[in-house]
């Protein structure tokens, strides 16, 4: 089932019916040129994947018959939610893509002081579309059933703000990316959210990981990070690129599957 090809259908699928392709999924089906009766596995991300058989290939319009459900995962244990800075260029693409294959839940953009790249309006609308394009692309690719939401470019205040108003403490572990003095190593607070054993255990169920721009987080934005909560994290002696260390951290963190 994980070879056919894999595609993401933001619909309704329910076993034994015919189905109109959403014109995005239709598109990404004709250009692999497949033709009916080709076998191929939809998501919508509500969980699990369908096998489906192509019934009819037009011009624009593609149908398929839905098949058998199957309630496969490939999810983290913990869920990651990552507040990355926004990167310059195609930086942030990158995250997108590296994050998505690597099992983070979400993404939210941060408008830092040191942000090169500022979003409003139209651009930012333009620029979150693009970006949930990469994670639905990623999530086919990759084999999630699961997509990576990407939120709407917020300053760390609002951030903040919303976490202060919505979130179980408890429940969630918060580091932030830290070059600082008496900062955590990244080993050991890894361990703090491994699977607990036992009778009456508990972890975390959640990670909450803030990172910098290409500058860093200043000073105040760390100091407001810290108060709010976030525990400073290092990666070690090297100095990451901003898109390198949340990828870094992500990869630690799914080791633990």
């Amino acid at each position: 089932m994980s070879k056919l090809p894999r595609f993401y259908c933001p619909s309704a699928l329910n076993t034994g019916e015919d189905l109109s392709l959403p014109a995005g999924t239709a598109r990404h089906v004709q250009v692999l040129r497949l033709q009916p009766d080709h076998e191929i596995t939809l998501f919508n991300g509500q969980g699990g994947e369908f096998k489906a058989v192509v019934t009819h290939m037009g011009r624009s319009e593609v149908s398929v018959r839905v098949g058998e459900h199957h309630p496969v995962e490939r999810e983290l244990n913990i869920q990651v939610h990552l507040w990355s800075s926004i990167t310059a260029n195609e930086r942030m693409d990158w995250l997108l893509e590296k994050a998505t294959e690597l099992g983070a839940a979400t993404l939210l953009p941060i408008t830092a002081e040191r942000s090169v790249l500022k979003l409003k309006g139209e651009r930012a609308d333009k620029k979150l579309a693009h970006w949930q394009a990469i994670a639905v692309a990623s999530s086919e690719q990759c084999g999630r059933n699961r997509v990576l939401q990407v939120g709407q470019a917020i300053t760390l205040t609002q951030a903040l703000e919303h976490l202060s108003a919505a979130s179980s403490p408890s429940r969630s572990a918060r580091w932030v990316l830290s070059l600082s003095p008496g900062t955590r190593l990244l080993q050991e607070m890894i361990q703090t959210i491994r699977p607990a054993r036992g009778q009456g255990a508990t972890q975390p169920t959640e990670v909450i990981v803030l990172s910098g721009p290409e500058g860093g987080l200043s000073p105040a934005e760390e100091a407001q990070a810290i108060a709010a909560g976030f525990v400073p994290v290092s990666l070690g002696n090297r100095v990451l690129r901003a898109e390198t260390a949340p990828v870094a951290v992500l990869s630690a963190i799914a080791c633990l599957e």
